[in-house]
């Protein structure tokens, strides 16, 4: 919360044009989701540097060239998506938790970028979320979505991964992108406002092929394996076999 304030105090006197743009995009038709990812991404920028947060990406070759795909990763904290929007090239929408989606601000970005709620106490709902994103892909958008269902709390620990998050994939037949965050829980679960560093690390794609006789709860048991890998090599210089 004390870094969410600075951002808003060092960019006091541009909130106003910031909220202004975000909420345009959702509001007009006519802005195409490349303009409001592009406006988007450069209000997350600003606020990052504004709260002295710092991203290091790796793997960027990993992102499929061809739209149509999902990134599926570990989920820390508040602040992951915006390292995504911070980092990532191309365009993409996402699944939020449904309490979330009508917070000030983060409400505008949804309709902007086209984000999905999800109310996970709700089974026919989240049903209808996966059904909703498989066909979106198949036209060709990228999602986001946290295979864990809620943030881990533990830092840089994973909590178990569920193999429904990943249907949308199978009956999309898309690529699957794990994405291995690293103290992304720091910027907003952590009373500091001292200078931080996030890294995102977009891992190799999983196409159909590799996993197409794969059942949904050992693809989540292998994307959270991967993560869990990357995570430890960049953490503390180690291996993982």
């Amino acid at each position: 919360m004390r870094r969410i304030i600075m951002m808003v105090l060092r960019l006091f006197f541009k909130v106003p044009f910031y909220f202004y743009s975000i909420g345009k995009c959702g509001r007009k038709p006519d802005v195409s989701l490349e303009e409001a990812y592009a406006c988007v991404k450069k209000v997350t920028k600003a606020a990052n540097r504004a709260g002295r947060v710092r991203i290091e990406t790796y793997g960027m070759e990993n992102i499929p060239k061809e739209n149509g795909f999902i990134f599926f990763p570990n989920h820390q904290g508040l602040f992951d998506v915006l390292v995504f929007l911070d980092s990532c090239p191309v365009p993409f929408s996402f699944v939020i938790k449904k309490e979330a989606s009508n917070v000030i601000l983060l409400k505008q970005v949804v309709a902007a970028l086209k984000a999905i709620p999800i109310d996970r106490e709700d089974l026919k709902q989240s049903l209808q979320v996966i059904n909703r994103m498989t066909e979106e892909v198949k036209k060709g958008r990228n999602f986001l979505i946290f295979a864990e269902g809620t943030r881990s709390r533990e830092g840089n620990e994973l909590l178990p991964f569920k193999g429904g998050t990943f249907k949308s994939a199978v009956k999309a037949k898309c690529p699957i992108v794990p994405c291995a965050l690293i103290d992304s829980f720091k910027p907003f679960d952590e009373k500091s406002i001292a200078p931080v560093t996030v890294k995102l690390i977009y891992l190799k794609p999983m196409y159909y092929e590799e996993y197409a006789s794969m059942k949904t709860n050992e693809i989540a048991a292998e994307v959270k394996r991967r993560i869990e890998c990357a995570i430890k090599e960049h953490t503390s210089n180690g291996n993982c076999g």
